[in-house]
């Protein structure tokens, strides 16, 4: 059996739907892991940071982020403010992160780039 790509993210993201919908029409299988209901699986979450850096794995542009409060917010100047930050509030991490079946780590939506990788 191959390796699964797994999505990892909230299901009324709109651009977690986006990219599962892309997903389904290029027939990719894939299993999806909802960080509200099974968390933010802390093994997966320090390959993120590794791979793909704190900067690209936390979304400083979205409403979770403008929500927190500065300390908060202060505290994010590394990989581990950016993991504890993550892990109590999983809404911060920018979505989709796919794990692909090669191990390769991908943090966005980027249907060019998705396109390249099948």
């Amino acid at each position: 059996m191959p390796a699964m790509i797994t999505v990892h993210g909230i299901p009324n993201c709109d651009t977690v739907k986006k990219a599962r919908a892309w997903l389904a029409e290029h027939g990719v299988a894939h299993t999806f892991h909802d960080f509200r209901r099974q968390g933010v699986p802390e093994a997966a979450l320090d390959q993120w940071l590794a791979a793909a850096g704190w900067e690209v794995v936390i979304n400083r542009k979205g409403t979770t982020w403008r929500q927190l409060d500065e300390a908060t917010r202060a505290s994010v100047t590394d990989a581990a403010g950016a993991r504890a930050v993550a892990l109590a509030n999983p809404s911060v991490i920018k979505r989709p992160v796919v794990q692909w079946a090669d191990g390769r780590i991908t943090v966005g939506f980027d249907a060019p780039a998705w396109q390249q990788r099948l």
